[in-house]
């Protein structure tokens, strides 16, 4: 080990000869949804995979971090995360996890054990406390990943590598352009979710108050919260007395900075109690409410777009949507939480996610190319980190959506290993053909 102090820039040069640990067909990083759909994609279709899970689980954030419930896995009418959303969906009701049992309530724990069934049964090797601090280039092409877990430094060789990891960090370390916010750089706020017990829901029910901001103008005005935050998405039920809270917000983070995120855990765990105060004294049925737990992992929206061969756009935001390449197709509104807690912000908001939604039965299409990031030839991008705008991220960033990029992210690599191609030559009507006989929704 060689470690050499420049005295003048401040920098560290640190250089050491670590261990090739594992040599793979498919290299997954990040284990939530989307690298959960791609690693067990990749295994049915024969290759070696290996998930690296910075957590302690796989989910991201429906477990880790206690988002409460799905958003939709349908346009009214088609079943559009058909495969392996399906497959997990039906796998969590069948465990008993979610609420009511045929319902979008989400319990984590079981979501946990679901999920460490599903790749085990498929043959993917995994370990948790495992990160990817760089990459090892080849020129377009990722040769190792450099990996941090807790028993050393070590590196994992892959045919292709895919960044499941929300962020886009491996692309980013591979050299991937990318964007990241609004014009100004300024991102949607994050929420640490919640758990809370005590929860009378047949009470919360009749009460006809609910569980979200009804009240929250005359709390507002009593001094209750120390931001004026009216967006509040509400409480869950995630069991017969228990409530998972998607409630407050973490403004101004920066979901790719250890000191933001620093600051905004500490803000979100603050902001619960103003929160007890609020549903214990304005609602209905949470009077004898109290906190079980707040999210390990921060509820973060929205930060890097790695930029690929094609930017699915705001124009794309239709039902006549389609593409050659086509891949899936999803109809979740387009989803821009408010910019500042105040009062113009939330009618700002309030407007855009009743005007910016499709129509019953009506999705729009994705295309391969928001999967291969530009300059690149054996990594591929699936999850929130796909290629696209700010809109239209809002839309695509939801769990089931994931699993639908994911899917096709995990296929297209075993076609690239298979075929000897990098990820950008596969054949694409193979690929279709192939996401269609495991259920994908392509009309």
């Amino acid at each position: 080990m060689t470690m050499t102090i420049d005295s003048k820039r401040q920098n560290v040069l640190y250089q050491r000869s670590i261990p090739l640990r594992h040599t793979v067909d498919v290299l997954v990083v990040g284990g939530g949804p989307a690298g959960i759909a791609a690693a067990v994609a990749a295994a049915r279709q024969g290759c070696s995979v290996h998930l690296v899970e910075e957590q302690n689980c796989l989910g991201g954030m429906g477990t880790a971090g206690l988002v409460p419930a799905f958003m939709q896995f349908t346009d009214g009418v088609n079943f559009l995360a058909g495969g392996l959303g399906q497959e997990i969906l039906d796998r969590l009701r069948a465990a008993d996890g979610t609420v009511p049992p045929d319902g979008m309530g989400i319990r984590a724990e079981t979501f946990k054990r679901v999920y460490d069934d599903l790749l085990r049964e498929a043959g993917v090797a995994f370990t948790f406390y495992t990160k990817v601090i760089d990459v090892m280039m080849d020129g377009p092409r990722v040769r190792e990943a450099i990996c941090a877990g807790q028993s050393s430094l070590f590196a994992i060789r892959a045919h292709v590598v895919i960044d499941g990891t929300g962020d886009g960090s491996v692309a980013v370390a591979a050299g991937a352009p990318f964007e990241k916010g609004d014009d100004l750089g300024h991102m949607m706020p994050g929420t640490m979710c919640s758990l809370w017990a005590g929860i009378d829901w047949d009470t919360v029910k009749a009460s006809g108050l609910g569980a979200g901001n009804s009240r929250i103008e005359e709390a507002i005005q009593d001094g209750v919260f120390t931001l004026e935050d009216r967006h509040l998405p509400g409480m869950w039920s995630v069991g017969r007395t228990v409530g998972g809270g998607n409630i407050g917000h973490t403004f101004d983070v920066d979901g790719t900075d250890e000191e933001s995120l620093t600051e905004a855990c500490v803000w979100g765990r603050k902001s619960m109690l103003e929160y007890e105060r609020y549903y214990k004294e304005y609602l209905k049925g949470f009077e004898r409410m109290e906190l079980v737990a707040t999210g390990s992992l921060l509820g973060i929206r929205e930060t890097r777009r790695i930029l690929g061969d094609y930017v699915l756009n705001l124009e794309d935001f239709r039902p006549d949507s389609t593409f050659e390449d086509e891949i899936g197709r999803y109809s979740y509104p387009i989803d821009i939480h408010i910019a500042r807690p105040d009062k113009e912000s939330y009618e700002s908001f309030r407007k855009e996610f009743a005007a910016m939604r499709l129509g019953h039965g009506e999705n729009y299409g994705i295309p391969y190319r928001i999967l291969t990031p530009r300059g690149l030839d054996n990594l591929l991008v699936a999850g929130r980190c796909v290629s696209t705008d700010r809109s239209m991220q809002a839309s695509i960033r939801v769990m089931p959506a994931c699993y639908i990029t994911g899917q096709a992210a995990g296929v297209a690599a075993a076609l690239s290993v298979a075929s000897g191609v990098s990820t950008r030559d596969i054949d694409i009507a193979t690929l279709q053909t192939r996401l269609r006989s495991m259920g994908a929704y392509l009309p």
